[in-house]
């Protein structure tokens, strides 16, 4: 297999005590300004009139249409809520109003392959006990300036669901998180009271068995990070991010690993592939 382990047992000790873990300087500064630049290749590639789907964390159910599903296997632009005017028209440049892009950059595009199928990506899920990881699905997210929406409350394995639960988020720092321009913000240790609900795909659309529990806001912590920080991220943890308040954007790169060794993936989940992903490594 050619990788090992490269958490530390102070670095595994953390993640499994608070359900989250900052990698910091997990990215260069180039490998960086690589994936920024090839996104805005994509962008400018993007012709809006051919698709105008929303990506929303709230409205799902409502907004979801075959463009959301096919995005599984492509690389799908999604915009954010309060990108439209009353008149159906973008309010400002669709560099400026895109919520994310997604769900196959690690897959189709080879300046993100490149990042998501690394020897570091690799090593990062051996020390977690991975032995067959698959990237179920990644996203390029922006969190535009002004109008960058909230993200409620969730936990990934509501989404992304195996049998038994192995879902890790993986989240990429391509400028700096702040509270201002809508940082990540965690419960810790709230990985260990397990997953409350689950987000299905059925006949008539995509939905979640429960309602979502209520949270105090005093349980959450900020998770500011500089450009070029890793954030894990159990698939049972809560967590959230509110509204880009500021000028500035808050662009990062999301990916979502779960297992395939001894693992299923449920047929009720919302990204049904046509075709098996391939393994990051066979341990």
């Amino acid at each position: 297999m050619g990788i090992s382990g490269k958490l530390t047992p102070e670095q595994l000790h953390s993640f499994h005590s608070q359900g989250f873990l900052v990698i910091e300087s997990f990215s260069s500064p180039e490998e960086i300004d690589a994936m920024r630049r090839r996104m805005d290749q994509l962008l400018d590639g993007f012709d809006c009139s051919t698709a105008a789907s929303i990506f929303s964390t709230k409205n799902q159910q409502q907004l979801t249409d075959d463009y959301f599903y096919e995005s599984a296997e492509k690389i799908s632009f999604f915009f954010e809520e309060k990108a439209f005017g009353e008149d159906g028209n973008l309010k400002q440049a669709k560099q400026l109003s895109i919520n994310k892009v997604g769900h196959a950059l690690h897959e189709i595009d080879p300046v993100f392959k490149a990042f998501s199928c690394s020897e570091k990506l690799s090593s990062l899920m051996l020390s977690l006990g991975y032995k067959r990881p698959v990237i179920i699905q990644s996203m390029y997210i922006f969190k535009q300036p002004g109008i960058g929406g909230e993200v409620v409350p969730h936990q990934d394995n509501s989404f992304l669901y195996t049998e038994p639960p192995t879902c890790t988020g993986l989240w990429l720092a391509l400028e700096d998180a702040t509270i201002l321009n809508g940082c990540l913000w965690a419960i810790p240790g709230s990985h260990k009271n397990g997953l409350v609900r689950r987000f299905i795909r059925g006949d008539e659309g995509v939905y979640f068995d429960q309602p979502s529990p209520s949270y105090d806001d005093k349980d959450f912590v900020p998770v500011e990070v500089k450009a070029g920080s890793f954030v894990v991220l159990h698939g049972d943890l809560i967590h959230q991010s509110f509204e880009n308040q500021s000028p500035k954007s808050r662009h990062a790169y999301s990916l979502h690993v779960v297992d395939t060794d001894g693992c299923k993936w449920a047929q009720e989940n919302w990204i049904r592939r046509k075709v098996d992903p391939e393994p990051l490594y066979e341990s």
